[in-house]
């Protein structure tokens, strides 16, 4: 007879009765209904018990010796060679344990095993035969025969000898139909009590009433997947000791499991959300803001984010983003994460990663929106009283068409005497602004505006800088003015430097300034008077020793970049054009002006500097004038250097002395040389020294590389948006600047203003046009193939 103790029950159990099933229907009824009571309802467990009473055998036994009755019932029938509690395998026919034929590898044909396939799979298998010394070839419940070593064995069914592959796969789905974790309850509620251990066999059957193979394998199910009541008090190779945890223990393993559920059906429900959404058509995928108004599944989404840009910030992060893309079915990349991101409607399809991963700051604070509209309602000059009134002068304000700031402006007149005067207006961002305020420390942060073809990112808030610091046609502006009188040869015989009020005239483009030059209009002679300027300063600084490097260079201009296709307007530029050759002159000038007058009153400033004053550009002189020549030069130019108490000479620009001073609303470094020289016009002590100066200079640098990095990657991913969407076979023209490899050239495409590379048939030259198609242009991953075709 076969007796079971659960809490205030016991099961009596005839060695006829079948295991499992039916007799489990019973205790865990009569466990539901008697699990508090004192004492055991026996008449109404005989009740629902399928079998006749005949069969049963019944002892009385009190609550307090339910355990005892247990174990002394177990060691009978242990005395009976019925369920060995030895704690070892089953013995063969010889004898021997099967654990030690294990690792003999004498194992037998027909034995049923449970086997470790990988990292998360654990496998029913039967063993065939031996597989060399060690080994054993096994077929497991997936019909595959494979050989598996020793070490990977987890368990061997007692019992289950002469065991047919064919039987498996209906001996697994039995044992699945009856685990119930319920039961491992049962079972700890009386052996915690008495601090009881037991093996695999000794639970088969306390809670089946059988050790049989099935009941076995169930009970080993069971205590091996358990992770609240029991735990491995005795490893003895593969039939370890399971003792019961404690009940602080339980509660605790319990109060985990809970939160582990609930964790795991909050996953499982995100993961079919996602699933939802990526199935969506592009314009009925739910808006980013969507997924932020949970915390629960924006904790989850952040975290995939940081590891789609390489910016997670602890373990947990990855770990998370690697279950999603696991359980999406994706590898587990960043750009896997892009895509899913893509997918889901999170990230738009032109996501600009660069931007993600440089964490450069997009907006203002609320803090700084604040101060900037103080700024705007009660604005204060300091200058006020010694500004040049300038608003006599027609000025020309030049610069591309979708220019938010307007920084400068220009006028020129042609004195009685055949000298050329010129104004450069600069913007006067200081007469707002102190040094150390919470503005300039702002400013001085983000270092530079950011322009790119989707978004400019200002470097002051938008409205100070729109309506407070920018020129605005017709309207009277605060600006620093510095005139110049040039000599004949274009060399600067007299200049001045002096707070002013002006009163912009025109605000042109580049396209519309140049056709006004080639109009010729004698109503707008100061144009062309700025034009002679212009070639004169040019013609000076060559004869200094001023190499060109105009080139062309490509802006393009994205709308509604969040769209899967948004519109891309390209625009060329020819450095060498009359408009942007007169306004880059004039900023020089400006900058020569602005260095010499530091110099001679002692003023730290941001001194620019080159050190290739010296390149014999005769090395050059072989290849064509324009972007051949150009391009063969900047190869071989070093950075510029910076000097903050005395001017550098420039050599590629031809100067003596060289200072950036025409753009404060878009250049913190320009601002700063603004401080400078407002102070000193003022009298004021200088805010910064010039150790100062280059401490502020190191880190606005580093600042402004990452931002010319961001610009470079931005503009180069939309060029090859644009590229892939020209219809195929499209023929572009292509210069070639230089060969890189055998007939692999460095080509310039002229209409769209890129460089690539690309083969080139025997004879063509450096300098040579010739005409190729796109084969392939993926902007995410930075791909452009091109292939040479033949002229048309």
């Amino acid at each position: 007879m076969a007796v079971r103790a659960m809490n205030s029950c016991v099961i009596f159990r005839s060695a006829a009765t079948p295991p499992l099933a039916a007799s489990r229907r019973c205790c865990v009824r009569q466990f539901t209904t008697s699990r508090n009571r004192k004492h055991l309802n026996l008449h109404s467990f005989l009740r629902c018990t399928p079998y006749p009473l005949s069969h049963v055998t019944v002892r009385s036994y009190s609550v307090h010796n339910l355990v005892e009755m247990v174990m002394e019932e177990l060691a009978s029938i242990r005395k009976r060679g019925r369920v060995r509690a030895t704690s070892k395998l089953e013995f063969a026919s010889t004898g021997e344990l099967l654990e030690d034929k294990l690792k003999k590898g004498t194992l037998q044909k027909g034995l049923l095993l449970e086997f470790k396939k990988d990292s998360e799979r654990v496998l029913l298998a039967v063993a065939l035969k031996p597989d060399g010394k060690k080994n054993w070839m096994v077929s497991d419940q997936n019909g595959i025969t494979t050989s598996i070593k020793p070490q990977q064995v987890t368990f061997i069914v007692p019992g289950a000898e002469n065991f047919e592959p064919t039987e498996i796969s209906d001996f697994v789905q039995k044992a699945q139909d009856n685990l119930d974790t319920a039961l491992l309850e049962f079972a700890w509620n009386e052996l915690v009590e008495k601090n009881k251990s037991v093996t695999v066999q000794e639970l088969a059957e306390m809670i089946f009433g059988s050790a049989e193979p099935l009941e076995s394998y169930c009970a080993h199910l069971l205590l091996s997947r358990d992770e609240v009541y029991f735990t491995v008090l005795e490893s003895k190779g593969l039939s370890p000791v399971y003792g019961p945890r404690t009940a602080t223990q339980v509660g605790e393993f319990l109060r985990r499991k809970l939160a582990k559920e609930a964790a795991e059906k909050e996953f499982e429900e995100l993961i079919q959300l996602l699933r939802s959404a990526k199935k969506l058509p592009p314009h009925d995928k739910p808006p980013r803001s969507s997924w932020k108004t949970e915390e629960k599944i924006w904790h989850k989404i952040e975290s995939l984010e940081a590891f789609a840009i390489d910016a997670c910030k602890n373990d947990d992060q990855k770990r998370t983003a690697g279950m999603i893309l696991k359980a999406m079915g994706l590898a587990k990349t960043s750009s896997a994460a892009v895509n899913l991101l893509i997918d889901i409607g999170y990230f738009p399809v032109h996501v600009n990663l660069d931007l993600l991963k440089l964490n450069i700051p997009t907006d203002h604070r609320d803090e700084i929106l604040s101060v900037a509209e103080s700024i705007l309602s009660s604005p204060t000059d300091l200058d006020e009283a010694d500004r040049v009134d300038l608003t006599h002068l027609k000025v020309y304000a030049i610069d591309v068409d979708e220019a938010d700031e307007l920084d400068d402006a220009l006028s020129a007149t042609r004195l009685q005497d055949g000298r050329i005067k010129v104004w450069i207006h600069v913007a006067d961002p200081t007469s707002l602004l102190q040094p150390g305020s919470i503005i300039d420390k702002d400013a001085r942060r983000r270092g530079t505006s950011i322009f790119l073809p989707t978004a400019t990112y200002p470097m002051f808030p938008e409205r100070l800088a729109m309506e407070g610091m920018s020129l605005k046609q017709g309207r009277l502006c605060n600006a620093v003015t510095v005139s110049v009188v040039l000599h004949s040869d274009g060399s600067i015989a007299e200049y001045s430097v002096e707070n002013s009020i002006i009163k912009p005239t025109y605000m042109l483009t580049y396209e519309s300034a140049t056709e006004l030059l080639h109009l010729n209009l004698e109503e707008e002679i100061e144009l062309k008077v700025l034009s002679e300027a212009a070639a004169l300063r040019l013609r000076w600084r060559q004869e200094q020793g001023a190499i060109d490097t105009g080139t062309l260079e490509t802006r393009i201009k994205v709308t509604n970049p969040d769209h899967p296709e948004p519109s891309i307007k390209l625009y060329v530029e020819n450095q060498a054009d009359a408009a942007m050759r007169l306004v880059s002159e004039m900023m020089i000038l400006c900058g020569e002006v602005i260095a010499t007058y530091g110099s001679h009153n002692n003023i730290p400033l941001p001194y620019r500097g080159q050190p290739q004053s010296n390149i014999d550009t005769s090395a050059f002189e072989h290849l064509p004038e324009g972007p051949v020549r150009s391009s063969a030069i900047v190869r071989i130019m070093r950075a510029a250097e910076m000097d903050f108490r005395n001017p550098v000479r420039h050599g590629v620009l031809g100067l003596p002395g060289y200072v950036q001073f025409t753009s404060p609303i878009r250049r913190y470094m320009d601002l700063a040389a603004h401080y400078q020289v407002k102070a000193f016009l003022r009298g004021d002590s200088l805010p910064f020294s010039a150790g100062e100066l280059e401490g502020i200079a190191s880190t606005v640098n580093m600042t402004t590389r990452v931002v010319r990095r961001l610009s470079s990657s931005s503009l180069r991913y939309w060029i090859l948006e644009y590229l892939r969407r020209q219809p195929k076979g499209k023929r572009f023209r292509a210069l070639v600047l230089r060969f890189i490899k055998d007939r692999i050239a460095a080509i310039l495409l002229t209409e769209i203003g890129v460089q690539a590379s690309s083969w080139v048939s025997l004879g063509v030259q450096i300098g040579d046009e010739v005409d190729v198609q796109v084969e392939e242009a993926h902007p995410r991953d930075d791909v452009l193939s091109l292939k040479e075709v033949e002229a048309v």
